[in-house]
């Protein structure tokens, strides 16, 4: 049996989970896009059959919760979110900006802010399936971001916008009492048990673990798959 990243346990299947996600997933566009903004230059938005450009992918990889669970190898299908940026992206950066951070956002209004160097990684995927199977709205339709190395609440769902900048975007960081007191690590990485920005992640873990099925439950509520 393989090794999970410290503090996490292995579960069956792969539930749908987050704070917000007792409401249902937002509607799928008849016309899904990606726009950019920040220090880029004005484009239309990266419609999502412009991917075909983009060679596929496929990996197989475990999804980790924050929270401490890990559903393992689950195969997942897209494009590199590095050929993503290097065909979209970098052709519409303004003249000598240099890119430090990524925010994502979804069409649910979530978003997470990630550093370039992560964005980049290789196994970092714009992916549209899952299983073998279209994206369902559950786990991020019509097309999400999966970093495999950082937990779950980097891999932004419904993705519809991506935020290019050249200094950390406080403005993206969520300023609510939740968000405070579960403030996310600015990289996340798992294998150095990355949970949260000021608290050590071993010292966290039975915090996060104790929401387990309270938030399951509430996501549950919202679920449209199950």
């Amino acid at each position: 049996m393989k090794k999970l990243p410290p503090g996490q346990r292995r579960i069956d299947g792969f539930p749908r989970f987050g704070t917000h996600l007792h409401r249902p997933p937002p509607p799928m566009p008849e016309d899904p896009v990606i726009a950019l903004s920040g220090a880029v230059r004005r484009r239309p938005p990266v419609r999502l059959e412009e991917l075909s450009r983009l060679p596929r992918r496929e990996i197989v990889a475990d999804f980790h919760c924050v929270a401490g669970w890990t559903a393992t190898d689950l195969r997942w299908e897209g494009v590199r979110f590095a050929d993503f940026y290097r065909l979209f992206v970098q052709p519409v950066l303004k003249p000598d900006t240099t890119v430090t951070h990524l925010a994502f956002e979804g069409l649910d209004e979530v978003v997470s802010v990630v550093e370039l160097r992560d964005a980049l990684a290789d196994d970092v995927l714009l992916a549209d399936r899952l299983n073998g199977q279209p994206l369902g709205g559950d786990h991020g339709a019509p097309i999400r971001l999966v970093s495999p190395r950082q937990y779950g609440y980097m891999n932004i769902k419904h993705l519809c916008l991506i935020e290019v900048c050249s200094t950390l975007p406080v403005h993206r960081l969520g300023t609510g009492f939740l968000d405070r007191v579960m403030e996310g690590h600015p990289r996340a990485r798992v294998w150095h048990e990355e949970r949260h920005g000021r608290v050590a992640g071993r010292v966290i873990r039975p915090f996060y673990r104790a929401f387990i099925r309270p938030i399951r439950y509430l996501s549950s509520k919202g679920a449209r798959d199950s």
